[in-house]
């Protein structure tokens, strides 16, 4: 078996790739406190369906786990469960704080790390450390409930549980012997000095759809206790639509059977259906209840209980084996113990009792063969063990953090007393997305902290993912555009809580790059996947147009627009001083989106010269808005301040006044990442082009500064679109690259650090609005408090900037230069700057001379000790000042871009942006 960078099917030769990825880590982080489980009145998820619930209370929409896998449409599920014997419930899933729990907003208070990952997931391998004290659960809420804005998170670690390394680590491997034949092998290794036991449950369970109205029409599905090869206990798994599997553990493992179903009388003290409920297991192993599982053996959950005594330093290995029934396989599982004194149950036999560990560890040693080596050909030449570690680990994450995301609209909306032609009610999220169904695999931003999708978090997740999947990639950036996703008036949704919000408008160019990612990769150019999302993205192209330039007049008021807290106000509600922000974030968004969807018609047209139209239309849209940031004349209300040299939000008041808001940030740099360069070879695919353009701006001579700054090179050479001229673009760069704004050591910040001794103030009947610099969590509630935008590196914005100084440099070559850093007599080509300021932000992540790596901060054990210094945490974004990590702590998905930065800088060189190699244009 063999797999290749073309992200194609991972298997045996001539097999068909989706089978390969029927099974995988598709199991959510948590399914507890989300808007699909919400059926309150007023809307607050979080405290309508809460942590504790969770082990107790069947899910409507989902399933949740520790280091778990599924198949495609989670009917049966596969997880870890643990008890050490201290703790008061049963380990099930991670815990965390909930948005008013936390003194930054939600926050999930556990240890684990994916380390390893395959596109098709023949291999996997997480890591969950779980201590062997009892878990703080009560003192991780009340400390944090009581710590303000202004004062750091409290922490795991900081409770003291792993003190003396008083813990376990649990590894999980997952192998496939075939599509639908998944070996997994779970690790317990004791890292404290003493012996100490550990309950070690795999349990499977069918996600709950026979409890609902609207259920799926299938009779239930059903477990048992069966009798398997000899030395197995071996669990029987019947659905009417994915039919028959077995699962077999060592035979000394009690198997333990419930049901998936709500203890209603716990939660709401009404009566049970079944004496047999969702938490019996947990009640059985924690609380000693010998009735709370079925003496029948039968149910819809079920679990085998190995309870493993590991010796200081020793560490015990599990291993079970699901596949479907007719497959028979031969060899399976049974424990194997390593460490004087090790023992668990059923291990007398170790390797014996019908169970073929040779055969079972072969499957595994030739999976993790295939991922190496897999892995060798996307590493760039040079790299050394640390970055090659840290790229592993980045596209790993991205590859875990695939989630089944069930959502059928009308049907929630439904249960919730609305249709279609309902009054809008308070409380209900999402009423005019009734067309919405989502039955698919999803990348997530994070599984447990956003374990829904955002639109363009999931754009950014694609440009990281064709690195390692190309084909899932281009699945994704088709799956927002279905008609099942997309609103009929080509709204694409934007994220769970809200799906009419909007996320920034980079759909296009993800797809533009996912497309020459898998053409220069392969050799395959995938025009069909191209012209199916731009024919979908001109109906959101216009909506853009219809609905967020409300004066027609090329000056875009998108809202928040993913940037949550970075402005004066909350974008996403009505200013408080009335009237409305023309943003100058939102317009440079809009003239990327022309320049990447004009990429795109150029691209086609060579195939179709009825694209040539469209050629025009989006480059005229271009035109129109760049000139709408900073028209003929200095008028004082444009989006760009001559004085300043840099682009502002512009504030319209009622009586038709404009006032710059004078806060330097990211929105003021997002017009620089709207430069696209054109080689001669794609222009000259569009007959009389040139001609064209010169009636247009002889029909628009207020234009013709804007159609010069349509720059051409030598004759014969490439041209650029920018919004930002050269002039611009020496003045705003002064910025960007200033230590004392931008550039930070670990990569470009979201607010300028000037701002940390000049915060910018705006006084609204006497109210003050404040922005000043904050490098690491946010200090107001403003969208809850878990993101901040005054000052952290963002991933995604850097990548923006690096695209940016690429395609610029492919049109000044070497002969522009700039100082960098600002001040510092270093004079860089735009390529040197752009490998710069990418180096920065791997530097995140590598262990530096002193042997510490930047995300992990000051926590010692997580920098010294051999058990944790190797284990990285992509996080939402990062310290402006000290690169820690800041905000959610899985989000592997844009925060996966480094592993694109990686491959670029590791394998391009500064004359592929000027060459013919680069004839379709930097993405």
């Amino acid at each position: 078996m063999s797999e290749r960078t073309s992200g194609e099917r991972i298997g045996p030769t001539g097999d068909d790739g989706g089978r390969w990825r029927r099974w995988g880590p598709y199991l959510s982080e948590r399914q507890w406190g989300t808007v699909r489980e919400d059926y309150s009145d007023g809307g607050d998820a979080w405290s309508y369906f809460p942590h504790d619930h969770a082990r107790s209370r069947a899910y409507r929409w989902g399933e949740d786990g520790l280091g778990g896998i599924c198949d495609e449409k989670q009917r049966l599920c596969l997880a870890l469960a643990l008890w050490n014997g201290r703790d008061p419930i049963l380990k099930e899933r991670a815990f965390g704080l909930t948005n008013g729990e936390g003194n930054h907003g939600e926050d999930v208070k556990e240890y684990y790390f994916y380390l390893d990952s395959t596109p098709s997931h023949s291999y996997m391998k997480y890591l969950y450390k779980y201590p062997q004290a009892e878990f703080p659960y009560n003192d991780l809420v009340a400390v944090n409930r009581e710590r303000g804005r202004d004062e750091y998170e409290y922490e795991l670690l900081d409770t003291g549980v792993f003190d003396e390394s008083r813990y376990f680590d649990v590894t999980v491997e997952y192998a496939k012997a075939s599509s639908d034949d998944v070996l997994a092998r779970v690790t317990v290794a004791n890292r404290g000095p003493d012996e100490a036991t550990l309950h070690v449950l795999p349990t499977l369970w069918f996600r709950n759809t026979w409890s609902w109205q609207n259920g799926d029409g299938d009779p239930k599905p059903r477990m048992s206790a069966v009798d398997g090869p000899p030395g197995t206990a071996t669990i029987r798994a019947e659905h009417p639509r994915l039919g028959s599997y077995d699962c077999r553990f060592g035979a000394g493992a009690p198997l333990l059977f419930t049901e998936n179903e709500t203890n209603a009388e716990r939660l709401f003290g009404l009566p049970n259906s079944s004496p047999y409920v969702k938490d019996g297991i947990g009640r059985y192993v924690v609380d000693g209840e010998r009735d709370a599982v079925n003496p029948a053996r039968e149910g819809t959950k079920a679990a085998a209980h190995h309870t493993l005594t590991v010796p200081a330093g020793g560490a015990t290995t599990l291993r079970l084996r699901i596949a479907p029934t007719d497959a028979q396989p031969s060899d399976s599982s049974g424990p194997d113990s390593r460490g004087a004194g090790s023992r668990g149950a059923g291990s007398s036999g170790v390797g014996s009792g019908g169970f073929d560990v040779r055969g079972f560890e072969a499957v595994f040693e030739d999976r993790i063969a295939e991922a190496d080596a897999f892995y060798r050909e996307l590493t760039p030449e040079g790299a050394d063990e640390d970055r090659a570690r840290v790229q592993r680990q980045a596209l790993a994450g991205m590859l875990w953090s695939k989630q089944y995301y069930l959502f059928d609209l009308e049907t929630w909306l439904a249960e919730h007393g609305l249709n279609p032609w309902s009054m809008p009610r308070p409380g209900v999220r999402n009423r005019e997305w009734f067309h919405m169904v989502s039955d698919d695999i999803v990348s997530m931003p994070d599984k447990w902290e956003y374990p829904w999708f955002a639109a363009w978090d999931l754009a950014f997740h694609t440009v990281a993912l064709a690195t390692v999947d190309v084909r899932f990639a281009k699945e994704q950036l088709e799956l927002l555009l279905k008609d099942t996703f997309l609103h009929p008036n080509g709204q694409i949704p934007a994220y769970e809580w809200n799906f009419a919000d909007v996320n920034p408008p980079v759909h296009a160019w993800a797809a533009y790059f996912v497309y020459l990612m898998e053409e220069r990769t392969t050799g395959r150019a995938d025009r069909a996947f191209l012209e199916r999302v731009f024919q979908k993205l001109l109906t959101n192209f216009t909506w853009w147009v219809n609905r967020k330039d409300p004066d027609d007049r090329n000056v875009f008021e998108g809202g928040f627009l993913g940037l949550d807290n970075i402005g004066v106000f909350d974008r996403s509600a009505p200013l408080p001083t009335g009237g409305r922000l023309e943003q100058a974030d939102g317009t440079a968004w809009m003239a990327l989106y022309c320049q990447a969807m004009l990429q795109i018609a150029v691209e086609l047209v060579e195939h179709n010269e009825a694209y040539e139209d469209l050629v025009l239309k989006f480059f005229e849209h271009y035109l129109w808005i760049a000139a709408s940031m900073d028209r003929v004349g200095d008028l004082g209300d444009e989006l760009w301040d001559e004085e300043d040299g840099f682009y502002y939000d512009v504030l319209r008041l009622p009586d038709g006044q404009a006032v710059r808001l004078k806060v330097r940030s990211m929105v003021g740099l997002l017009p620089l990442c709207a430069a696209t360069v054109f080689r001669p070879a794609q222009l000259a695919r569009v007959s009389g082009i040139g001609d064209r353009l010169r009636r247009f701006a002889d029909r628009h001579p207020s234009l013709s500064v804007t159609l010069t700054s349509v720059q051409a090179g030598m004759a014969g050479g490439p041209r650029l679109l920018s919004v930002v001229d050269e002039k611009k673009l020496f003045r705003v760069l002064s910025y960007l690259l200033s230590e004392e704004e931008f550039l930070s050591p670990y990569g470009i910040r979201s607010l300028s650090r000037h701002h940390a001794e000049h915060p910018y103030r705006f006084w609204v009947r006497g109210e003050e609005y404040r922005v000043g610099y904050l490098p690491a969590e946010s200090d107001t509630g403003m969208f809850g408090g878990n993101s901040n935008w005054r000052g952290p590196v963002w991933f995604p914005m850097n990548a923006l900037v690096v695209r940016a100084l690429l395609n610029l440099y492919g049109f000044y070559g070497d002969d522009l230069t700039v100082e960098c850093p600002t001040g510092s007599g270093v004079r860089m080509t735009l390529f040197e700057v752009a490998q710069e300021i990418s180096e920065r932000l791997t530097r995140l992540f590598l262990r530096g001379e002193d042997g510490r790596r930047p995300v992990h901060g000051g926590q010692r054990i997580l920098q010294d000790d051999p058990h944790w210094r190797d284990l990285i945490s992509f996080y939402e974004y990062f310290h402006g000042d000290n690169g820690a990590g800041m905000g959610a702590s899985h989000q592997t998905g844009w925060t996966g871009l480094v592993a694109t930065l990686m491959t670029v800088f590791g394998t391009l060189t500064p004359n592929d942006f000027l060459t013919d190699r680069a004839k379709k244009g930097t993405p």
